[in-house]
């Protein structure tokens, strides 16, 4: 029985041995079957070898300072050799501390997260991976992230594929600069900029462990959300660098007790003055090299832009934009609302506009009395605003009238008027805990600044808020430049015959009008007029009538031509409106020509780009590339020349004209609608323009080294208000923007070209004078024109401007008056109107 019993179970044992053996070899060829089912598809992991990541394209300011980023996925490609070895250790520690030492796979690891999901899987929990630093690269590169065992399968098979064709340098390159980290940052260095503001060699010890604790779960590790579990795992980071022997103990210990700090990137002052700008670059680039290329291609931009005169264009543009608004009113509150018990959380759901002026905050108003309005801020604390800070905030009324004066607080506010205000305690006669009213502006404008000589934008400002309105007053806003197109039409005279001190008579003109006017009729803003006057005078005063006479003397079609050779317009029509600037153009192209004027007569094409460099260096495009036969030699010997580079620019206009037009705009400044810049005490020219009905302000200001042109108006058009000429709104503006770019331009006067004669005349009737003589000025001629004492050349150089008028009864009677005082009104460059 017992022979038998043991028979049976040899028996039965050796069946079953060959049963498991044939399940074995079964399962054995399915798995087989399996692997090769789900891997014959596998991508080709030598791709890796060729891979360029998406890297975003960079953009730095002429001053080197980088301004802004383009990218999809913002990452930085660093070669391994630049890598720290710190942040290769710390990487390694937190993610795989055998890196180095398996082929693709730890098997150790494997079986420890089988154990591990055991539990995971009774309780719900995610489950646990194994994956090796290889496997991650197997899986970020070439497959999904998709939970699947098949997944897994392709994924190993790949690792040991990659580990076999790569070495572990190349396989943690391509890991480091992957790797997804959060805060829109691929790859360590992108991390290290939008998380600490630094480039990987600045990063301390606590900061990259930071970094190499975030490839679990970005989010579950949010330095300000999940702020203990940051630095929890941060340490535990730090922990295992220790443990592996990559730094000491009291270098953990010191690194584990840093606070965990991090900085909100590419913010601040100097970068919102910038956005106007920095998207016209995004534009340019765009229309280049396509979309692609800009937001993945790696490129890097160097741009013109100077960032400390952009932050002074944007502080005189507000300012000035404030101003304006201040004088006309005030329009109301944000909201109101209820001040009893829980005023603050009721006062917290009021939207607040974007984009705020440092120092301005919103407030309610709990009470007015007699003498003050007592307000509450959103943590509670209160203060007040005096009667005297309420004067300015008369109620707004149409066509730019005010309302009432203000004699009390409640005549501005009421209980729970919702306002913004600004702390005035530094002010004369003010005290802590004292604000002022404040409002956005509702009137826009632009100002841009130029280099004349290279065409480089130097300072762009679209708009009062780039957040409120990406609409760029400054390149795309078409608008009547007004009498700020004078100077061009008197370049055109200039070049046909006329000089500086021709006369043109100044006195009621009537012309035949358009197909929907009868006449035209132009009148000078002080609604006087002044007889015969120079050309100087004209322009410097900015008389419209004398320049429409001037126009029809030497016809349209010359300023018509000027007007589109110097690129403000593309089509003038030979209209007489259109020599007092009734034509639409941008500021972009009427700084431009100005520029022309200062450089000489040449034009410069203008540009916010100096130069782009593809992802490996090279050059692909540059603003100016000038000929040089004698620059590419291997070296420098003494009997070598200087490099002489040939003057490739076209002449738009001969340099003695170009001189002669910013002299009489110096006089302007000196003495007319420009004396705006006059306090800045150098050399300066400047005209203004106001359009008809006061709709658009403007205002060119240059010296021999910089530009800039100020436009000032409502974006749908409407009066300004009476008097708000351009040299009321748009040159304080720019004032004070020179006054702070100008800091660092020595005090120079212009360039005087050859061919031009400076003689000393009286500027109001042309006639020669000795220096020192009240109104008598040097003047630019050339050779030849200039007025002469002898009363033969007298009569030569000045009869074409009487002889056009002596068929003019009315102008002849004016001829022989005695001229009005000379000194009008400095705003007299109203655009004439059609009567």
């Amino acid at each position: 029985m017992k022979i038998f019993t043991l028979r049976n179970l040899m028996r039965t044992a050796l069946w079953g041995g060959i049963a498991a053996v044939v399940l074995g070899v079964i399962a054995f060829v399915a798995a087989a079957v399996y692997v090769v089912r789900v891997t014959d598809d596998l991508p080709n992991h030598e791709q890796l070898a060729e891979y360029q990541p998406p890297i975003m394209s960079r953009v730095h300011a002429g001053d080197g300072l980088l301004i802004a980023e383009y990218a999809r996925e913002h990452r930085v490609f660093v070669p391994i050799d630049n890598i720290p070895q710190n942040v290769v250790h710390a990487f390694i520690s937190a993610e795989d501390k055998n890196f180095y030492e398996h082929g693709g796979l730890d098997l150790r690891g494997i079986i420890r997260a089988a154990i591990s999901n055991i539990g995971n899987v009774l309780n719900g929990r995610r489950l646990e991976g194994a994956s090796t630093i290889t496997q991650q690269v197997a899986k970020n590169f070439l497959l999904s992230s998709e939970q699947r065992i098949e997944r897994k399968v392709r994924e190993m098979i790949l690792s040991r594929r990659i580990e076999r064709a790569f070495t572990k340098d190349q396989i943690i390159e391509l890991y480091l600069n992957e790797i997804y980290l959060g805060n829109r940052a691929y790859g360590v260095a992108a991390a290290a900029l939008n998380y600490f503001g630094k480039s990987l060699d600045e990063l301390e010890l606590h900061e990259i462990a930071y970094l190499a604790a975030l490839p679990k779960g970005p989010s579950n590790y949010h330095p300000e959300r999940n702020r203990e579990a940051a630095i929890a795992r941060r340490n535990w980071v730090i922990e295992r660098m220790a443990e592996n022997g990559y730094v000491s103990e009291e270098a953990a210990r010191e690194a584990q007790a840093q606070p965990l700090e991090t900085v909100d990137r590419l913010s601040g002052a100097t970068y919102t003055a910038a956005e106007y700008f920095v998207e016209n670059v995004r534009r340019e680039v765009f229309s280049m090299y396509g979309e692609d290329e800009l937001y993945d291609g790696g490129l890097s931009i160097r741009t013109t832009l100077d960032t400390s005169m952009q932050l002074a264009a944007r502080r005189a543009l507000r300012d000035g934009l404030e101003a304006y608004d201040r004088r006309h009113g005030y329009r109301g509150p944000l909201a109101t609302i209820e001040t009893g018990d829980g005023w603050v959380e009721r006062l917290s759901e009021v939207e607040i506009p974007g984009d705020l002026d440092e120092g301005w905050m919103p407030a309610t108003v709990l009470e007015t009395t007699a003498d003050t309005a007592r307000i509450g801020f959103l943590n509670g604390e209160e203060g007040e605003i005096p009667m005297s800070a309420l004067e300015w905030a008369r109620e707004t009324l149409p066509d730019g009238l005010l309302g009432a004066a203000v004699n009390r607080p409640s005549d501005v506010l009421g209980e729970g008027d919702v306002v913004l205000v600004a702390s005035i305690a530094d002010q004369e006669g003010y005290s802590e805990g004292q604000y002022g009213l404040r409002q956005v502006p509702m009137i826009n404008g632009g100002i841009l600044a130029m280099d004349p000589h290279t065409g480089r934008v130097l300072a762009m400002v679209g708009g009062y808020s780039f957040q409120h309105s990406q609409f760029n007053r400054a390149t795309q806003a078409r608008r009547q430049p007004g009498s700020s197109f004078k100077p061009f039409v008197y370049a055109a005279a200039l070049d046909n015959g006329y000089t500086p001190a021709s006369l043109i008579l100044d006195a009621p003109f009537i012309a035949t009008g358009g197909p929907d006017e009868r006449f035209y009729m132009p009148s000078n803003y002080s609604e006087r007029y002044y007889g015969m006057s120079t050309l100087r005078l004209g322009l410097e005063l900015s008389r419209n009538v004398m320049t429409v006479r001037l126009a029809q003397e030497m016809g349209m079609e010359p300023i018509a031509e000027y007007g589109e050779r110097f690129g403000i317009y593309d089509d003038l029509e030979p209209v007489l409106a259109m020599a007092l600037g009734a034509g639409e153009t941008t500021l972009y192209r009427l700084v431009s020509a100005y520029a022309t004027l200062v450089n000489g007569g040449r034009r410069v094409e203008p540009t916010i780009i100096d130069r782009v460099q593809d992802r490996t260096g090279s050059t692909i495009f540059a603003h100016e590339v000038l000929p040089c036969d004698t620059c590419d030699v291997s070296e420098w010997s003494p009997e070598l020349h200087e490099p002489q580079f040939p003057e490739t620019r076209e002449e738009v206009v001969d340099p003695v004209t170009a001189y002669q037009v910013v002299h009489m705009l110096e006089g302007a400044v000196e003495r007319g609608t420009g004396t705006a810049l006059r306090p800045l005490g150098r050399p300066l020219g400047g005209k203004t323009g106001t359009t008809n009905d006061f709709r658009d302000a403007w205002f060119v200001g240059f010296g021999p080294d910089l530009v800039v042109g100020v436009y000032v108006g409502f974006d749908t058009p409407y009066q300004l208000g009476n008097s708000e000429a351009g040299g009321r709104v748009a040159a304080p503006i720019a004032r004070d923007f020179l006054e702070v770019a100008l800091e660092n331009y020595p005090v120079a006067p212009f360039r005087v070209p050859e061919g031009v004669r400076l003689v000393p005349i009286d500027r109001t009737n042309g006639t020669p004078g000795a220096l020192g003589q009240s109104g008598v000025i040097l003047e630019a001629f050339r050779p030849g024109t200039e007025p002469s004492r002898t009363s033969e050349d007298e009569e030569s150089g000045l009869s074409f401007a009487r002889d056009s008028v002596s068929d003019d009864p009315l102008a002849l009677l004016l001829s022989q008056q005695t001229q009005q005082e000379e000194e009008e009104d400095p705003e007299d460059d109203e655009l004439g109107g059609l009567y």
